[in-house]
């Protein structure tokens, strides 16, 4: 079987969806496949699908749910095939379990690469981050799980990985940064402060790309926006980090140069006390 999540919920088993139409059991679906080989207790499946506002018929519809699931599991293995569709949606005390190696989920694969990619970027091994990082972010098809109803439980996983992607595709950038690749990441730059107004990490790498395709005036105007936004919004000013970034683009420190800047570190901690 393979499960995708980072993007519309696909799960298949030998070439056939079992990806229910109906809302709810869509939901539970998706919520074993995001817990692969764990048990996913029955009040967090409630909680999920009904909220804190249970209907009396509650656990019967949630059980007639997962009979749905297995049926359309055992269509999809067919007959004569080892095991069972109760074998592979499995009841266990207290929960279910969707008995399917971890591996078998896209998210998976997605975070293993990351720590991949996490591990290299601290040794400074730039172009293998670059590289793993990229092949993580590729495995993502649009938001996860954008066509799938979220409860509270659902809602806080998908959180959590659109925050994951966003801080891996920064790391990314600080390796193609360390890497002279300043003048290619300005466009997506301009996108991502355009979309995160108030994220100073992707202000501060903007600000070094443009710095280093020789554009100190837009690098300035980046940081002047970035100011005005926070000032505005929230009545505070820039971090310190970017202060001082700001005060060194100002003077055309040296330690921007690509062949001077420190290693194994972020761009937005380049100025960390």
């Amino acid at each position: 079987m393979k499960i995708q999540v980072l993007g519309p919920l696909n799960a298949e088993l030998n070439d056939t969806s079992i990806v229910p139409t109906a809302g709810k059991p869509r939901q539970i679906l998706a919520l074993l496949a995001l817990y692969p080989g764990r048990v996913v207790p029955v009040p967090t499946l409630l909680e999920e699908v009904w909220g804190t506002d249970l209907p009396q018929s509650a656990l019967t519809t949630l059980q007639t749910y997962i009979l749905q699931l297995r049926r359309k599991l055992g269509s999809a293995m067919g007959p004569g095939v080892p095991g069972s569709a109760k074998e592979l949606l499995a009841t266990r005390y207290g929960g279910y379990l969707l008995h399917i190696p971890p591996d078998a989920v896209d998210v998976h694969q997605y975070e293993e690469l990351v720590t991949e990619g996490q591990a290299a970027f601290e040794r400074g091994e730039d172009e293998r981050a670059a590289r793993a990082f990229r092949r993580a972010l590729d495995i993502w098809e649009g938001p996860p799980l954008v066509d799938v109803r979220t409860g509270s439980i659902l809602e806080i996983e998908v959180m959590r990985l659109e925050e994951s992607r966003l801080v891996t595709r920064e790391r990314r950038i600080d390796a193609d940064l360390r890497l002279g690749r300043h003048t290619e990441l300005i466009a997506e730059l301009a996108d991502l402060i355009a979309r995160h107004p108030q994220h100073e990490g992707l202000h501060s790498q903007a600000m070094v790309a443009f710095y280093r395709s020789g554009r100190q005036a837009t690098a300035l105007e980046v940081y002047r926006r970035l100011r005005r936004r926070l000032i505005e919004d929230l009545g505070v000013e820039p971090s310190p980090q970017v202060q001082r970034l700001h005060q060194a683009i100002l003077s055309v420190d040296p330690q921007l140069d690509v062949v001077a800047g420190r290693r194994r570190t972020s761009t937005f901690d380049l100025y960390a006390a």
